[in-house]
């Protein structure tokens, strides 16, 4: 049965040999001295500390280019993720196969969710849709959000969101592009520049609130939006 050393595991990731093994050690797994780690097994114990080894039935809501593209996302079913259903606001797209699931109105969230024990959400919305879309999922029982939508949501204590923000991603970048070039570059010993992901999103914080005071200023004194759910 294939076996791999915690050396070549450190050296594959990119870390400690001696910090690998205590990590491994919390999951109970301690090798065995001069052989190694049972590789089937050692997969087995990390799926399972990781929530990887049961079914977990995920919606997405919001079935436009990119809610099409996470549904036919062939990496869900290999880590345990199963996508249950696929909603969308516009009645057109109802009953429309997309990645072979059916596409759902967004007026029966509320039952779907209930009906496949969905605790996992993903939301492919607008901006101006995600927040109606959020409270929504949580009010029918999600506890997880995964959040593609260019906003910031709003969730009560309890509720886990991760944001997948991909011009952050972007702004990761293009900071390297300009450190390879030159540009930018430290003005001396001293100036060393500020981590790059905490920077990104501190930018794309700043850019989110100047984007919704300037749509503030366009909807009006009311400031009302609609509770729709858009393509």
């Amino acid at each position: 049965m294939p076996t791999v050393s915690s050396e070549e595991l450190a050296a594959a990731a990119g870390v400690n040999s001696a910090k690998l093994r205590k990590d491994f050690s919390y999951l109970g797994s301690y090798g065995t001295r001069g052989v190694g780690y049972d590789v089937e097994y050692l997969v087995y114990q990390i799926s399972r500390e990781l929530g990887l080894t049961q079914d977990w039935p995920v919606v997405i809501v919001g079935i436009g280019n990119l809610g099409a593209a996470l549904a036919n996302y062939g990496g869900f079913a290999s880590r345990g993720f199963r996508v249950a259903a696929l909603i969308d606001a516009d009645p057109a797209m109802a009953g429309k196969p997309v990645a072979g699931i059916p596409v759902q109105h967004s007026d029966d969230l509320e039952k779907i969710i209930s009906d496949n024990g969905v605790s996992i959400g993903v939301i492919a919305t607008p901006a101006g849709a995600a927040q109606p879309v959020c409270e929504r999922l949580v009010a029918a029982g999600v506890t997880s959000i995964l959040n593609f939508a260019p906003t910031v949501l709003s969730v009560p204590e309890g509720v886990d969101v991760r944001k997948v923000d991909l011009s952050i991603e972007l702004q990761i970048l293009a900071f390297h592009e300009q450190r390879k070039a030159g540009e930018g570059a430290p003005a001396g010993p001293d100036a060393d520049a500020p981590p790059v992901r905490g920077a990104a999103h501190a930018a794309a914080a700043a850019h989110t609130v100047n984007a919704r005071t300037a749509h503030t200023d366009r909807k009006g004194p009311d400031g009302d939006m609609p509770a729709v759910m858009p393509a």
